[in-house]
């Protein structure tokens, strides 16, 4: 199983993305990687997320495929039956995270307050996501985090676009940004594949050069 750490590392955007059709699943993923984003977070928001998640990982063997929207321990065994490599939840209950270590799938716990990431460290936590980013506070609320938990790293997520992305990847504590508009819904719809191709090749000029 794939350390989160590289998960977060792969790419400076960790697309967001939600499948209503199975048969978008593929092209969509092999755009994405072509692109240059090799970690795809698929989120339970579909009816078709779980076989997406299979027929991903059977025809794009290039992709990190994850599953974010996790809510219960019955989920990570569904989409780790489903071949996903790591998980993201949009909070946190103690059940959830005790399952996750239980079962070995890397989870990226959502926080959102001081409480949440201390939740998450007493689990053994030091990866998290931070949501939703903008209306917890956004670059203020991360720069806050930083000084009591300066050991946790996250990937902020909610109300972060391509314009707004690099002062996030520009501080200390984030390893990447979650964002839905490398998969629009109108260019997966339309089978536009190219302009998500695009999309994903502009992610690498969002880091801030060191």
């Amino acid at each position: 199983m794939i350390a989160i750490d590289e998960v977060l590392a792969a790419s400076p955007v960790m697309p967001v993305i939600v499948i209503d059709r199975v048969e978008d699943a593929v092209p969509l993923a092999r755009a994405l990687v072509a692109g240059g984003v090799r970690v795809l977070e698929i989120t339970l928001r579909t009816a078709a997320a779980v076989e997406s998640v299979r027929a991903i990982r059977a025809a794009v063997p290039d992709a990190i495929v994850g599953v974010g929207t996790l809510t219960t321990p019955a989920q990570i065994d569904e989409v780790l039956a489903a071949g996903a490599v790591f998980g993201v939840s949009p909070g946190t209950t103690p059940e959830l995270l005790a399952h996750a270590k239980r079962s070995g799938l890397p989870l990226l716990p959502g926080t959102m307050t001081p409480s949440d990431v201390m939740r998450a460290l007493d689990a053994g936590y030091t990866r998290m996501k931070l949501f939703p980013a903008v209306p917890a506070g956004g670059i203020a609320m991360l720069k806050s985090l930083a000084g009591p938990f300066p050991g946790v790293v996250f990937c902020p997520t909610g109300g972060i676009d391509a314009a707004s992305a690099p002062a996030f990847l520009a501080l200390s504590n984030v390893a990447c940004v979650g964002g839905s508009w490398l998969a629009p819904a109108a260019r997966v719809a339309a089978g536009d594949w190219d302009a998500i191709r695009q999309l994903a090749s502009a992610t690498a000029k969002l880091r801030p050069n060191p």
